[in-house]
């Protein structure tokens, strides 16, 4: 599944709202009735039995809006926007995603998260360091994966919140206890060495 945050060079999103507004998108695709039993679900449900990778891109201006031609939902949270696009091969990509950046996509992180009314809980580790996109990616299958497992009442409660997350990164301390909450390991082909617990998802108490 590709994913592209918009990039606004003189007014920056907040890597936060990057961050849940990715989660949100990854679900919102996921939750739509083409991607359920519609005109999308035969390349979801493909992706879902496999790999479930995620790449983050960036895309400004004229590019940023030629992607909006293509299937995938966009999301508005904060000062971010981000599109989830319907997954397919890596490549050969249409070619207004086959443009646009993946390495270095890094977003201004003074800012904390403003939704605290969310349902959800997304904790990215603090054992490794992640840039933007690579923590957009994670925090996309920590909620994945929360959705998935979640019965049909839970997600109708989300549903009607927008799929809303909050994201933060916890004490180290705190990381060491897990709980209930779902965990991704991620790979390790991208900036951690080898497989490695990048972040996790869970109903808010």
């Amino acid at each position: 599944m590709q994913l592209v945050v918009e990039r606004v060079r003189a007014d920056p999103s907040a890597h936060v709202d990057v961050v849940e507004a990715a989660a949100q998108a990854v679900v919102q695709l996921l939750d739509d009735e083409r991607a359920r039993t519609g005109e999308w679900a035969a390349e979801v449900r493909h992706w879902r039995e496999g790999w479930i990778r995620k790449v983050v891109r960036r895309a400004d201006g004229a590019r940023w809006e030629a992607v909006q031609e293509l299937p995938g939902v966009t999301v508005a949270h904060g000062s971010a926007r981000v599109r989830a696009f319907v997954p397919g091969p890596l490549s050969p990509l249409p070619k207004a995603l086959g443009k646009l950046q993946v390495g270095g996509t890094e977003f201004p992180r003074e800012k904390g998260s403003s939704a605290d009314g969310a349902r959800v809980d997304v904790e990215i580790t603090p054992l490794a360091e992640l840039s933007s996109g690579k923590t957009a990616a994670q925090a996309g299958h920590a909620a994945q994966l929360l959705y998935e497992q979640m019965d049909e009442a839970a997600r109708e409660a989300w549903r009607a919140d927008g799929f809303a997350v909050r994201a933060s990164v916890p004490a180290e301390s705190d990381w060491a206890e897990p709980g209930e909450a779902v965990r991704v390991i991620d790979a390790g082909l991208t900036e951690v060495d080898g497989p490695t617990e990048t972040a996790r998802a869970r109903l808010r108490a």
